[in-house]
């Protein structure tokens, strides 16, 4: 069963929501039957490098809400993530365009199709961003993390090739009318949206494996010795 996943690394919703739905994963019966592939997505492509103020003045700036408003909503986020085990330092946080950390996913993803590292290199960006105040457009930092998850050469992370990946990404987005992140695309045909709680994302894996692979009728007890016909005839 293919999961393809939507998500921003500056979106915090996504980092509850892919934690959450790792949980429900790694608790499947047929996890090692599953492929889960990382796509890109934007909320603001149009961000600069980096935001002089802080996330809850950014979300004022951009988004037109009264800054106590925004800060409310990065307390409440924060407090959701808290419950879940994840450290939100919103006070620390570096408002920066994500468009040169997805490169580096399409490029951890190019060098392990299996799509681990590319899992490993985006809770690293995660954690870089909503944790520990770095920047995510920083090309060292950014450096630094392909080498924690063992990228290989990482030649050029403003290359062409890989932005055309990125932007790929995002027009299939929008072809399949995703507007918000995080969103799960199971099977090509289903699609769960938000940070979903743990028990919702395992019901969604349950449901699609079992439309995907119906078991089989199991024969009661002395039906098989009933006269009838068969495709080797009767």
């Amino acid at each position: 069963m293919k999961i393809e996943i939507w998500s921003d690394i500056a979106c915090p919703w996504c980092y509850i929501g892919l934690h959450r739905f790792k949980q429900a994963l790694d608790g499947f019966a047929h996890r090692d039957k599953v492929e889960v592939r990382l796509r890109s997505f934007q909320l603001d492509p149009h961000l600069p490098e980096s935001f002089a103020g802080s996330e809850a003045e950014y979300l004022a700036t951009s988004k037109g809400l009264d800054l106590a408003r925004a800060e409310a909503m990065t307390a409440q986020v924060a407090a959701v993530g808290a419950s879940d085990g994840l450290d939100f330092d919103f006070d620390a946080l570096a408002v920066a365009n994500s468009r040169r950390a997805h490169r580096l996913l399409h490029l951890a993803a190019r060098q392990d199709p299996s799509g681990a590292t590319t899992w490993a290199l985006e809770q690293a960006l995660f954690r870089t961003h909503f944790t520990e105040g770095r920047s995510i457009w920083d090309e060292a930092v950014l450096r630094g993390l392909a080498a924690e998850v063992g990228l290989g050469e990482v030649a050029d992370l403003d290359s062409s090739d890989l932005d055309a990946a990125v932007e790929a990404d995002i027009a299939q987005a929008g072809r399949l009318g995703i507007r918000a992140v995080p969103t799960f695309v199971f099977a090509d045909k289903y699609g769960v949206s938000g940070a979903q709680p743990v028990e919702a994302f395992a019901e969604a894996i349950e449901q699609v494996w079992r439309e995907l692979n119906p078991t089989p009728l199991i024969t009661l007890a002395g039906a098989s010795d009933n006269p009838s016909c068969g495709v080797d005839g009767c």
